[in-house]
């Protein structure tokens, strides 16, 4: 099979307890970056390389995310949501909303964490060597922030390295393709879909897609803040591939 998975996964469900001090009264993933919710910025970005078909998988206070984006259309997407009425991990999200997939493959990504990544052609990576998974990696100057990911010569995912120490590495940049086929390996209820799953499938065919383009998480205030003060370099990117920066090395690396 060619051509983009029919479904993106975005994670919009966490409540982002880090960043409380600096947003209070909203979701994190919709913590205003100048005019627009941060999780808007990354609609826009896949809507401007071809995706239209969105689920958002929701939880804490999903009344907000449901409210502003209704149905897509006004994003030029389709969107359905997949509401956890309990917590259920990063694992149980995504394993939600596969099931409400009607595709064979998925991309899957964070909603706190923009990736100026070409999806056509990490599709055509994960396609092109059979993965079940396909992780996006990012080099970063301080990779103890995020746990390090070790990697082979033919790009196989060999080791996923807890946050500890300092000095640059390949990261988890919050980017995935997943085949439908991994629902059936995943558990039920609440887990996480990195420590608890990922390290016991390495060996039936992750790799990882090196990204060189702009990344940054809003997971803590530092982040935050620089975004929403360098917010013209989101909206560059999402006017699409032929109009982006060059990669810059802010406070998200």
């Amino acid at each position: 099979m060619t051509g983009l998975p029919v479904k993106c996964i975005l994670l919009a469900g966490g409540m982002g307890t880090r960043l409380k001090d600096v947003v209070a009264d909203v979701p994190k993933p919709m913590a205003p970056v100048r005019d627009k919710p941060f999780l808007e910025y990354i609609i826009n970005f896949i809507v401007s390389q071809g995706m239209r078909d969105i689920i958002i998988s929701v939880g804490h206070m999903a009344g907000v995310i449901e409210g502003y984006f209704g149905d897509g259309s006004s994003f030029g997407a389709r969107i359905s949501y997949c509401r956890e009425e309990s917590p259920l991990g990063t694992g149980g999200a995504i394993r939600e909303a596969m099931k409400m997939a009607d595709c064979s493959r998925c991309f899957v990504l964070n909603g706190d964490t923009f990736n100026d990544v070409d999806l056509r052609e990490m599709e055509r990576f994960h396609l092109s060597r059979g993965n079940i998974v396909t992780m996006g990696l990012i080099f970063v100057d301080n990779a103890g922030r995020y746990g390090s990911v070790g990697t082979d010569g033919a790009n196989r995912i060999t080791g996923l390295h807890e946050k500890k120490g300092t000095g640059p590495g390949y990261i988890n940049c919050g980017i995935y393709i997943i085949e439908k086929g991994l629902v059936d390996r995943m558990p039920g209820g609440r887990f996480s879909f990195e420590a608890d799953l990922l390290p016991g499938i390495l060996d039936i065919g992750i790799r990882g897609f090196v990204s060189r383009g702009f990344f940054i998480d809003i997971g803590i205030p530092e982040t935050y803040r620089y975004i929403n003060e360098h917010a013209y370099i989101l909206a560059e990117i999402c006017r699409g591939p032929h109009r982006r920066p060059q990669r810059q090395t802010g406070a998200g690396q």
